[in-house]
């Protein structure tokens, strides 16, 4: 697991284990407790490690969270599976088929309710969660225009603000669909979101 707690704390060398152990503890806490119930105390004892391991990892309830959260969305990769749209495809699904799991669908409806009002918090989610799960579309993205299916986009402020656009697409109407709608992604679903974002994709890319 990469950290993602703060460069400058010091001490004794951290433990992958302890780190995994106080992770999935905390996940396990969300989803029994909600964010209200849970304490770093109580995860602590769910983790089997003493306090003062956990607090020297995380300063307190959000960061942790945030972890707890982005260690699931860690696990997506990025599909090759031919072509664009089923490449696209297989993002989806992925991150639908995480969303469905309760550890995920607690902890990140938890951390974006309190963000609300916690602009550190906002910040921490974006660079924890949204920015690393960036990668998918590069991936894709760039696969695509190895196969000539995109055209190649030289400008990297252009290239960047693209890829953005893209994951904001994607995870806007993942998220909606299941989280807020609570409807079923189902392939019928995911075809038709892909042919839309496609066509917008392609078609923005042969304007002027």
């Amino acid at each position: 697991m990469q950290s993602r707690t703060p460069a400058s704390r010091t001490g004794r060398p951290r433990s992958a284990a302890a780190d995994a152990a106080i992770l999935a503890a905390t996940r396990e806490a969300l989803v029994e407790l909600g964010w209200s119930g849970l304490t770093l105390g109580g995860v602590a004892s769910r983790a089997g490690v003493a306090k003062t391991t956990l607090y020297r990892r995380w300063a307190g309830k959000n960061e942790l969270v945030v972890d707890a959260v982005a260690e699931l969305f860690d696990a997506l990769e990025p599909p090759d599976r031919g072509s664009l749209a089923a490449d696209v495809e297989g993002v989806v699904l992925q991150f639908a088929a995480l969303l469905s799991r309760p550890e995920a669908r607690s902890g990140l409806m938890a951390v974006l309710s309190e963000s609300t009002l916690d602009e550190a918090l906002r910040e921490r989610i974006r660079v924890s969660i949204v920015e690393r799960q960036e990668h998918l579309v590069r991936a894709g993205r760039a696969r695509a225009q190895d196969r000539g299916e995109l055209p190649p986009e030289p400008d990297p402020d252009g290239a960047a603000r693209t890829v953005g656009l893209l994951f904001g697409m994607v995870a806007g109407a993942v998220v909606h669909r299941t989280l807020v709608s609570g409807r079923p992604v189902d392939e019928e679903w995911v075809h038709d979101f892909t042919r839309v974002l496609l066509w917008g994709l392609v078609t923005a890319g042969t304007g002027p």
